[in-house]
């Protein structure tokens, strides 16, 4: 898949006809058109004889319909990404290249949203009307970002195929053996990664197939439209994330020699996504975010979990030290939990690296960017890489896109990058 295209679940967004709209309008336009247009050429026979007209000036003709066309091309989305713990958004004109007008964000109530899974539909459009009028955010033209483990993503090779509708429904056959959701339960979409003509003159794809199950989409939407939202499409927060943090590349470029790892932890997962630079290769949703943290906190101080958050955010990996209200002693047994934890994090990442590259065709790791509101705890990409050996930095999702003077910097950004890059058009 090109990092700029994004996979949109597209028959989940109803779209209205074409026709349907066509019809709406017709009847109240074509009368006056031609009457318009008998009258103007009456007038022009009449008048022929009696004084001929001015000829209308071309070149205020022409800067009229060039000062039409700037606008036509501007492409405004609102990428929403929607967490366990808070709603992020961003607005982006798409002109030329991404331009960041606003990024918002609000928490969001524990329980409302778990592992990715949307628990009450009704509490999330309260919370959704309330977010997008505190901050004036247009409700049209909405791109939403999920992910869950009921998220199937899959790559494989399929030849033989030329007929664009035959290559469809090979591509629903093959789900059914690769994925283990009922196609009746689901909706799949896929993108075409490459194609080649092997030893025999028979032309291959290479295919990114993408299943979710209905139910999990159906109520994300249901909650948008109670909430007044125009959803434009749907995209699984992996692609989003490598639009918003991989370097540019120019169109045609071939793939990297090493493969980009971008790691997003969230509250309570994580999103691990691989690019060689021009496709996403590997994704997967971890059982691990910022409150695996705020747990071996709590049980190493005998607290709620919710009463470690403050501790969390006041910790330091890089230096030692004692956050607010703790002993030395208090200090010491948090910072061990917190590396005890890291440990079990390292394994699961080292573990998703191992089975990437076990797939044919993969490359070497060059680095692990982060990103998530976990990725600025101070020490965290350092400890990180000491674990995992290799190369850890905080990735920033507003590095490769312009940025107007009233976007809010004082908010984590690493928690935005999702939305940022859901807000980034992709390529048709």
């Amino acid at each position: 898949m090109d990092l700029k295209k994004e996979i949109k679940l597209s028959d989940l967004v109803p779209k209205r006809r074409k026709k349907d709209a066509v019809a709406d309008v017709q009847p109240k336009l074509e009368k006056p058109k031609r009457e318009r247009k008998r009258a103007f050429g009456r007038a022009k026979a009449e008048k022929a004889e009696a004084a001929p007209k001015e000829p209308r000036k071309p070149k205020e003709l022409k800067a009229k319909k060039a000062g039409r066309k700037p606008a036509g091309r501007k492409k405004k989305f609102v990428g929403l990404k929607i967490g366990a713990s808070q709603i992020s958004a961003a607005q982006v004109v798409n002109n030329g290249g991404p331009h960041v007008l606003q990024i918002a964000r609000h928490d969001l109530d524990a329980g409302i949203v778990v592992g990715g899974e949307l628990r009450e539909p009704e509490a999330l459009a309260t919370a959704l009307r309330h977010f997008f009028k505190k901050n004036r955010l247009p409700r049209g033209n909405v791109r939403l970002g999920i992910a869950n483990n009921r998220i199937g993503v899959r790559m494989f090779e399929i030849g033989g195929i030329d007929d664009p509708k035959q290559l469809t429904n090979a591509i629903r056959y093959r789900a059914q053996e690769v994925l283990p959701i009922p196609l009746e339960d689901a909706v799949l979409d896929y993108q075409i990664l490459s194609e080649y003509t092997d030893g025999d003159g028979n032309l291959k794809r290479r295919v990114l197939l993408v299943v979710a199950y209905r139910d999990l989409v159906d109520r994300y939407t249901a909650a948008c439209k109670k909430a007044g939202i125009r959803l434009a499409g749907i995209d699984l927060e992996a692609f989003a994330i490598l639009r918003a943090l991989a370097p540019p590349t120019e169109d045609g470029a071939e793939p990297g020699t090493a493969a980009l790892v971008v790691v997003s932890v969230g509250h309570d997962r994580t999103t691990f996504a691989v690019s060689d630079g021009s496709a996403c290769q590997f994704t997967r949703v971890l059982d691990w975010g910022g409150s695996s943290l705020n747990s071996g906190i709590a049980r190493a101080l005998d607290l709620a979990p919710s009463e470690a958050e403050p501790i969390k955010l006041s910790l330091s990996l890089s230096e030692p030290s004692i956050p607010a209200g703790l002993t030395s002693e208090q200090a010491e047994k948090v910072r061990e939990a917190v590396l005890h934890e890291l440990q079990a994090f390292a394994r699961e990442l080292v573990s998703s690296l191992q089975f990437y590259q076990s797939q044919t065709g993969s490359l070497g790791i060059g680095e692990i960017v982060l990103t998530g509101g976990t990725a600025h705890l101070p020490g965290f990409a350092a400890e990180l890489a000491k674990l995992i050996g290799v190369r850890v930095r905080v990735g920033d999702p507003l590095a490769n896109v312009k940025v107007s003077k009233k976007v809010d910097r004082e908010l984590p950004l690493g928690s935005m990058a999702a939305a940022i890059g859901l807000g980034i058009e992709g390529k048709q």
